[in-house]
Formats: C-alpha cells, sequence, structure tokens
C-alpha cells in the first residue's frame, strides 16, 4: 500500500493572468517567499542596462524582489554612512519596542561629541532628544548622532556594533561586517550592493511609519540648518529615499528608492567619482527600471488558485494560493507570453494545515523557464474518521 507521497503529479491550468491590472496597487514591498536577490534573465529580455560609472551597482524591483541590472552585487566594499541605515533600523526597532522614546532627553558624550566627519553639532551640557538625533543622524548624516544613538539603546557604540551584525545576520547580510554605527573606516568595517539592498529594502517594509524621514530635505539643530545630500531629492519627485555614503576609499556612494505609480524601485551605486555622478548614475538606472519593465500582480494574498484533492480528510479537497500578493517584474510587452503550470505533490494526505506548502507554481516566458513559487493551503483539512481514512486507504491501493 502506498503510504505517503511518492511521485510529483502536474496539474496544468490556462490561468487567465490580470494584466490589464500590471499597476495593481502594491499591498506589500516584498513577499513573504521573496527568492534570494538573482538577477532574472527572461527569454525576451529587455535591452541591456545602461553603462554605470561606479564600482558596484544594483536596481531592484521591491515589489517582486526581482533583481533588474546589476554589477559586482556581492564584492566587498566599505559602506561608508549608508552603515546608518543599520543603525536607523535598531533604532526603528528600539522606537517600536518602546525601550526609547522619541521625546526622550539625551546626554550627549564625550564621544559623541568628538565624532570625526559629518556632524549635526550636538554639545555635552545640551539635551537633545532621540527625534533629532535620527533627523540629524538621516538627513544630515552626523555621525555624532549616530554615536549618540548607539550609546542610548546599546551602553556603547562597541555593543551596539553587535547588535548591529546580529540583525545583519537576521536578515541575510552574508558578507557585512560592522564595527562602528557611522560607517567611518575601519579594515572589518565592509558590505556590499546586494546586502545594502537588503537593509533598505527592510527598513521600507518594516518601518513604513520612519521611512518619510528619508525624504526630508533639510534639517535646523542648534542654529544650523544643513540640507539633505541626496540630490534626487529635488530632481526628481517620485524620489523619496534614501541614503547618501562618501569616503575617500568608498568613493561616492547613494542608494535611491523611488515610487512611480504603484511601483517602488530601489537603486544602489558605489564608489562613483563624484555627488553629481552618482545622482546621475542612480537616475540613470531608476529610469531603465521603469521604461523598459513592467509590474504585474499574478495574484492576490489568500485568493484560490486551484482546489487540490485532498486523501483521508474531513473535506476531498483544498483551496491552494499564496499568502501574499504575488508579483512579477517582466519586459514590457512580454504579459503575454507567460504560462503557468502548478505541480502539486500526489496524494496530498490529510491532515494539512493552512499555509502549509502543497505544490509550486512553475512559470515559464516565452517557452523558457522564468521563475517558481511555493504553493501553500489556504485552509485546514482535518484529519477524516476511521471510516473515512480507511475508505481512501482503499481508493489509494488501486489509484
Amino acid at each position: 500500500m502506498q503510504r505517503g507521497p511518492s511521485r510529483a503529479s502536474a496539474l496544468c491550468y490556462n490561468f487567465r493572468f490580470p494584466f490589464e491590472n500590471m499597476r495593481s496597487t502594491l499591498a506589500a514591498f516584498l513577499l513573504v517567499f521573496a527568492l534570494p536577490l538573482q538577477a532574472q534573465q527572461p527569454a525576451s529580455s529587455a535591452p541591456p542596462a545602461p553603462l554605470i560609472a561606479a564600482k558596484a551597482y544594483l536596481l531592484l524591483d521591491l515589489s517582486s524582489n526581482q533583481l533588474l541590472a546589476a554589477q559586482n552585487p556581492q564584492q566587498r566594499v566599505e559602506p561608508a554612512s549608508i552603515t546608518k541605515l543599520m543603525t536607523a533600523y535598531l533604532t526603528f526597532a528600539a522606537l517600536r519596542q518602546k525601550t526609547i522614546r522619541p521625546e526622550q532627553a539625551v546626554q550627549v558624550s564625550q564621544r559623541a561629541w568628538r565624532a570625526e566627519g559629518s556632524r549635526m553639532f550636538i554639545e555635552p551640557g545640551k539635551p537633545v532628544t532621540v527625534d533629532e538625533l535620527m533627523r540629524g543622524m538621516i538627513v544630515q548624516s552626523g555621525n555624532d548622532a549616530s554615536i549618540a544613538l548607539a550609546e542610548t539603546i546599546a551602553g556603547s557604540e562597541d555593543v551596539f556594533a553587535q547588535m548591529m551584525n546580529r540583525e545583519a545576520g537576521r536578515l541575510g547580510m552574508k558578507n557585512t561586517h560592522f564595527v562602528n554605527a557611522t560607517g567611518l573606516p575601519h579594515p572589518e568595517h565592509y558590505s556590499t550592493a546586494e546586502d545594502l539592498a537588503k537593509i533598505a529594502a527592510a527598513i521600507i517594509r518594516d518601518f513604513p511609519e520612519h521611512y518619510p524621514l528619508y525624504s526630508q530635505k533639510e534639517f535646523r539643530y542648534n542654529n544650523i540648518t544643513q540640507s539633505n545630500r541626496n540630490r534626487l531629492l529635488w530632481s526628481d519627485p517620485t524620489v523619496d529615499g534614501m541614503k547618501t555614503g562618501y569616503t575617500e576609499a568608498a568613493g561616492y556612494c547613494l542608494i535611491t528608492s523611488a515610487r512611480r505609480g504603484d511601483r517602488r524601485l530601489l537603486s544602489v551605486i558605489l564608489g562613483a567619482a563624484g555627488e553629481a555622478v552618482r545622482a546621475a548614475e542612480s537616475q540613470k538606472l531608476l529610469n531603465y527600471g521603469y521604461q523598459f519593465y513592467d509590474g504585474v500582480r499574478l495574484y492576490a494574498a489568500n485568493q484560490p488558485v486551484a482546489a487540490l484533492r485532498v486523501y483521508k480528510g474531513s473535506a476531498n479537497s483544498v483551496k491552494t494560493g499564496f499568502l501574499a500578493d504575488l508579483y512579477l517584474t517582466l519586459p514590457k510587452g512580454q504579459g503575454e507570453k507567460l504560462k503557468a503550470a502548478l505541480e502539486s505533490e500526489q496524494p496530498l494526505l490529510a491532515p494539512i494545515n493552512a499555509g502549509q506548502r502543497v505544490g509550486t507554481m512553475k512559470l515559464t516566458l516565452d517557452g523558457k523557464p522564468f521563475r517558481e513559487f511555493p504553493v501553500v493551503a489556504l485552509e485546514s483539512v482535518p484529519a477524516a474518521g476511521i471510516f473515512g481514512r480507511g475508505w481512501d486507504a482503499l481508493r489509494l491501493l488501486f489509484r
């Protein structure tokens, strides 16, 4: 007698993808089951990405988590002040956990006051609030603000760096190591374009209530007004973040996020030759992604895709689909060439829990493999009683 799943059964349907809604409302920036970042090469590909004057770069569509263009995305580089994205992420997490408060007064240490590089000009003996420090770190890229926040959250910058590395590991930043909260140069302080895109995307996804800070164009503290160094905030109205960075070794760096319609793209430029160059190259990448690709929502979250046969259960079938909106990014005009086949493990035996993986959606574009996604049960199917299980056992025996 067959005792469990032993062979794969491909169930193919003529799925009608809603291409007329190619710019459907973006309900989630990253899929729950998002694949690791990797460039997709569709059969009928878009034009090649423009030449980008940078040591490393990438362009990511946040709706589908698809990498549209990249060069040296896993090359270890000095991240400079883009490091402050992780400092901000941990600050936002501490605010959510209520271990710090926006209005909390912070005493400025000598270490923070004497920070090298860019500063918001905090002073010992003059308390500053957490909210002011966040704006000083994000808008003014203040190293002094970053150290003050690190000391407030962790007690010391060294302990805070340990927290940064733990969080980097949790987020899958496999080629990143932090030794400080600022991005000041250190031989053991490094990251990659791919990893920096992950922390930028995590801020957008996990802390939407704080993300607007990255679009603030200037901030005034201690009678000193400083402008955000992200030039694209002024030249492109669709750009609403995120972070600049510069050291002599790192060159000019910029992570930019833009939303046009319902699509959000993220570009990473590392090691450009100048401030104007990093802005221009980031703009080129964003324009490329919007001009030559479309965002397609194939299925809404919890929308049944198919009903699969279930054995030994209280019901004979289970509704299947996706727990999050399923988006793809395709070269313009290629949507009609997309086809899907649902492959399930047969026989499916109860009990089945909601959210349990029961199959795989395999997509082809122009007849060639494109992407695969797990399909899950949208409902639970408890085991049947003894007679139901026995009857299905007999049916499986002669199946």
